[in-house]
């Protein structure tokens, strides 16, 4: 009998062969397909139409700066009910372009809560997905406990605080319940963040889709920074210019640059505070913080080459809006966070990838830093300057001691009373550390238990991070981690309370969460595809 020639195999399989569709089955693929694109045109044409009636009447009665966001918010929250996965997609991009787009469109009161347009119908309808499938909403189960506890003290405190203040004398124009529900939205309303983000990666796919998505968007906005930067250098824009006295060192709208909000350029006085594309100076200064984690992450960790070199100069850029855009707590933090994701991540030993990522790195910053030691020898004296000034763990322990004594009862003062955006419904008190914030709106008990649900997560990482076995998981699973950690504890100014840590901080926990189910799919892939183990001989 003639021996059949076997077709040679490849050495390394990384996934499982496809099987081929019939004919019928791919027939009834094309008609689903162009089911669900007449479906998406009639919603799309429905919406449009009223939007754009509702947007009319609004413009003869309130002017185009509400009529535009209005006609706009009715398409995106329909179209973000009814397909929720683009709509999260859509508010990611979103989130970092989100200060010039504000200015850009008339900084209306609507374009604030612009980007939640896009979250909130698409968390609402993945919770009705979670109910209707018997899925859990709350992953994992580990923070269900103390975040529920969370949500009662924040009830507690918004039903007899800011009830009681709704309720008694209160300033004429003043709505102390809406200074609560809006300070509630802004210290837990994007907690379900986490919950969508691990349902948005479906695969190793997904996963890649969102994390290369993410570098793009600090790619961008980093090299904006530098244009932004160089128009005022080369006069196109002419920065902080007409004023006197304090005005000549505080961040101004009327000194916008095209990209962001409120921005500081003086040069004669030597201070420069640049927003990028945020709101505010040191809202950028925080999107670069904590875009060092997920260059990082992804430098070290993407499987195809290009991607990770993108992401060394992704991060690069981030080291030069560090030094140029004059944020003092990001010329600190920056270089700082790269070293203990270094440590923390163990990839110092990895000299495969470190010698070619961090030597890049090394050259790019030395050539920056030779090309502009003024400014590097300015950036470096205002924060010696301003630490010596007022120390970080001095400025920290005054307010608590302050707000210890203000704070009104132990569940607090009331929601949103320490919180700026609440300031348009009601007077606030100016706190600018976060866990005193917190003392002062949700007193010693509420601290202590958003406390404990922050540990809870930062423990439920960890122990998913060490969890998984696959090495560029682990990687990204790592620095995600340090992300939070380093969030979670951290109390110098507030960066959950605004863009874009507010938003990043639910993502990485969601993205960490989701990494170990990655993880498993790996090794059955790997396990489905090994070749069969040839007979073992007789003993």
């Amino acid at each position: 009998m003639a021996k059949v020639k076997k077709s040679p195999k490849s050495k390394k399989q990384s996934t499982v062969e496809t099987p081929t569709l019939s004919l019928k089955e791919q027939l009834a693929q094309k008609r689903q397909a162009a089911k669900a694109r007449k479906e998406f045109t009639s919603i799309l044409t429905s919406t449009t139409g009223c939007g754009l009636f509702l947007g009319m009447i609004i413009f003869f009665v309130a002017g185009v700066k509400l009529a535009i966001p209005a006609a706009l918010g009715i398409i995106i929250i329909t179209l973000a009910s009814k397909y929720p996965r683009p709509a999260l997609f859509a508010f990611i991009i979103y989130v970092p372009f989100g200060g010039t787009i504000i200015y850009t469109l008339g900084n209306s009161p609507l374009m604030q809560l612009a980007k939640d347009a896009f979250y909130v119908p698409a968390a609402i309808s993945i919770w009705q997905a979670c109910k209707k499938q018997n899925q859990a909403f709350i992953v994992p189960k580990a923070i269900k406990t103390p975040l529920l506890i969370l949500w009662i003290c924040c009830l507690l405190t918004l039903v007899f605080i800011n009830g009681g203040q709704q309720l008694s004398k209160h300033p004429s124009g003043e709505i102390p319940i809406g200074v609560g529900i809006l300070g509630l939205k802004v210290f837990m309303g994007y907690i379900p963040l986490i919950t969508c983000t691990y349902y948005l990666i479906r695969n190793k796919r997904d996963f890649l889709l969102l994390s290369r998505i993410q570098i793009v968007l600090i790619l961008v906005c980093g090299v904006l920074g530098i244009i932004q930067y160089m128009l005022l250098i080369i006069g196109v824009c002419k920065g902080t210019v007409g004023v006197e006295g304090d005005a000549l060192f505080k961040a101004s709208i009327d000194s916008r640059c095209y990209f962001g909000g409120a921005l500081l350029y003086s040069p004669e006085e030597g201070v420069i505070r640049l927003p990028g594309t945020f709101v505010a100076p040191w809202q950028w200064a925080w999107f670069l913080i904590s875009s060092t984690f997920f260059t990082f992450a992804t430098g070290f960790s993407d499987p195809a080459i290009i991607w990770r070199l993108i992401s060394l100069g992704s991060l690069a850029l981030v080291f030069v809006n560090a030094v140029v855009s004059g944020q003092r707590i990001a010329l600190a933090l920056v270089p700082i966070c790269f070293v203990l994701l270094l440590l923390l991540t163990g990839q110092l030993g990895n000299l495969k990838r470190f010698i070619p990522l961090g030597g890049g790195l090394a050259i790019i910053l030395v050539i920056a830093m030779a090309a502009n030691p003024v400014i590097v020898q300015e950036r470096m004296d205002s924060f010696t300057g301003r630490w010596n000034a007022s120390p970080p763990q001095q400025f920290i322990t005054d307010q608590f001691a302050e707000n210890w004594k203000s704070v009104d009862t132990p569940i607090g003062s009331g929601l949103g009373r320490a919180t700026n955006s609440a300031r348009v419904l009601g007077s606030g008190k100016l706190v600018e550390t976060y866990y005193p914030k917190v003392l002062y709106e949700v007193g010693i008990v509420g601290m202590l238990v958003f406390l404990a649900f922050v540990t809870s997560i930062t423990m439920a990482g960890f122990k998913a991070y060490r969890s998984i076995k696959n090495r560029d998981l682990r990687t990204y699973a790592g620095s995600m981690w340090a992300f939070i950690l380093f969030i979670s504890y951290n109390t110098y100014y507030y960066p959950l309370d605004v863009d874009p840590v507010a938003v990043y901080y639910w993502l990485s926990a969601g993205i960490i969460f989701k990494l170990p189910e990655l993880d498993k799919q790996e090794n059955t892939d790997e396990v489905e595809v090994k070749p069969k183990n040839k007979k073992k001989r007789l003993a």
